[in-house]
């Protein structure tokens, strides 16, 4: 008996324990029957996140992206981006047009505009080839960045496009106007007139963190509000895919696993607060499609380029006037080395190979032979990185270049200038006829005279892709005789022929081969 009570007893209080544990244990824990949480909610943290994470019934915690969702779609646009048709079918003639997207191999990397619709969508009356309008070549995402407005998006997106046709998550569409474009981050800035808008606020990329939630919001293959999750997989990349359209590119890409699809491109990828972190640019993909390998410019670089546009017409961008190439590519190294008689070593920073004869490197100190390694304090591993740091900053700002020379670190503070040599910041108003061209010249010299058997002439040293004399097919090395009949044999000649002249311009410039042509283009 006394053994039989005593085990009794022994079960009451097992009993009571247990039951106290569970009480405990729902009272306690916050996910327990589909309850939920918010952390770090408070967006006057400069590092702040908000995601509600909900109990799964097996144990595991999930991110709820409803709220960053729902206050980013509105302020996500579709870009609709027209051509003209009689060029089109003259591209179709000679058997490639320049707006021919399945025939295009940047295509397959850098995804948009998305190709255009071979065959007509339901509700669309076909348009007949003989149809002189402007056509649809392509179509591509925006974001809305202020309540007036202004959309971001990329500047491929919108590309040799004769209309801009903007439609809203609501439907509602606007023809847009162009106010700007940065081929060298792929940043265009458009304007719509409306007021009251949604958009989205920029959020510091430099604090977001690899390893972070991000959401893409896209209309991807036409699929408007389109929204897919993924984290940061890497800062900083450079993956060299905006040469192709620029002179001097700025990549420093932030990389995420969202899926990014043809037609996400000047999309919004956001934090769990639904503020903007980067535009979504490119994807790296064997198909051009997603395989989670997507890239987006970074927030800080996006208001930077927009704000420019917005202020001065134009980007204001300072260089350190340097070149020089990755200490960490060892192929690069070996190359150098066999080409120099050097012997470098694999590693980290900057190798300087030249420096501009006007830029501030030179006039700070800075030597061919130097290794960058910080900016600011900022480690500079890669060119990437380097360009990041410097390209968010104006000509006239002074950053400081820690370098490496002969086994020493040395620190010089640095000026920085645009590509002119200028350090101080200039409007549109403020450029010569030829920088707002985008082509740099010099004089011809004796011994170029006596090959191509001309008196006269200026050679072309700097172009930028889209300039005017590029379209008529002018390229670096190529000389230009004539402006308007006139000869000339120097930069300044070009600019007094051209200042104040509107109409049609008549190139007559000498190929690489001696060839000569007369082409020409509207002022």
């Amino acid at each position: 008996m006394k053994n039989i009570l005593k085990y009794a007893l022994v079960g009451v209080v097992s009993a009571g324990t247990t039951y106290g544990l569970i009480e405990y244990s729902q009272t306690s824990n916050p996910f327990q029957n589909g309850s939920s949480i918010v952390t770090q909610a408070d967006d006057s943290n400069k590092d702040g996140h908000f995601a509600t994470y909900d109990y799964v019934s097996n144990g595991t915690v999930m991110p709820d992206f409803t709220k960053a969702a729902e206050s980013s779609v509105n302020a996500v646009v579709s870009i609709t981006n027209f051509g003209d048709a009689a060029e089109m079918r003259r591209g179709r003639q000679q058997g490639a047009s320049p707006f021919d997207f399945f025939n295009d191999p940047f295509f397959d990397q850098f995804f948009g505009p998305q190709r255009p619709d071979r065959g007509n969508r339901p509700g669309q009356n076909k348009k007949q080839d003989t149809d002189n309008d402007p056509i649809p070549m392509g179509a591509g995402s925006g974001v809305i960045v202020s309540a007036d407005g202004y959309i971001v998006t990329n500047n491929h997106v919108i590309k040799d496009a004769t209309k801009l046709e903007v439609t809203l998550n609501n439907k509602q569409t606007y023809t847009a106007k162009l106010i700007g474009t940065d081929p060298n981050t792929d940043l265009a800035l458009l304007k719509i007139d409306e007021d009251n808008l949604p958009f989205l606020s920029f959020y510091n990329s430099d604090n977001l963190k690899v390893g972070e939630w991000v959401l893409a919001v896209g209309n991807p293959f036409s699929l408007n509000s389109t929204v897919t999750a993924g984290i940061v997989s890497a800062k900083g990349r450079g993956i060299d895919i905006l040469s192709r359209n620029s002179d001097h590119p700025i990549e420093s890409f932030i990389q995420t696993d969202a899926a990014i699809n043809p037609g996400n491109s000047g999309g919004a990828l956001i934090n769990t607060n639904g503020h903007l972190v980067g535009i979504n640019t490119a994807i790296l993909s064997q198909t051009g499609s997603y395989a989670g390998y997507g890239f987006a410019i970074p927030s800080n670089l996006v208001k930077k380029v927009i704000n420019d546009i917005k202020n001065y017409g134009m980007v204001q961008r300072g260089y350190i006037g340097i070149q020089g190439f990755d200490l960490s590519d060892d192929l690069r190294v070996k190359a150098y080395n066999k080409d120099k008689g050097t012997n470098l070593k694999s590693g980290r920073g900057i190798y300087v190979t030249d420096v501009a004869p006007e830029g501030g490197a030179i006039e700070a100190g800075i030597e061919v032979g130097d290794i960058i390694t910080k900016i600011d304090g900022e480690d500079i591993s890669t060119f990437s990185t380097l360009s990041f740091a410097v390209g968010r900053k104006n000509p006239g700002d002074k950053v400081n270049v820690e370098v490496v020379r002969d086994g020493k670190k040395r620190n010089y503070d640095v000026v920085l200038r645009d590509l002119k040599g200028n350090a101080k910041i200039r409007s549109k108003e403020d450029l010569s006829v030829t920088e707002r061209l985008g082509v740099s010249l010099k004089p011809l010299t004796d011994k170029q005279k006596v090959r191509y058997g001309i008196n006269s002439g200026v050679v072309v040293t700097g172009l930028q892709n889209n300039s005017q004399f590029a379209k008529i097919g002018i390229n670096e090395g190529y000389i230009i005789l004539k402006i308007n009949g006139k000869e000339v044999n120097s930069e300044k000649d070009i600019n007094k022929i051209l200042k104040n002249y509107k109409g049609n311009v008549s190139v007559n410039f000498v190929d690489r081969y001696g060839r000569i042509y007369t082409q020409g283009f509207a002022l």
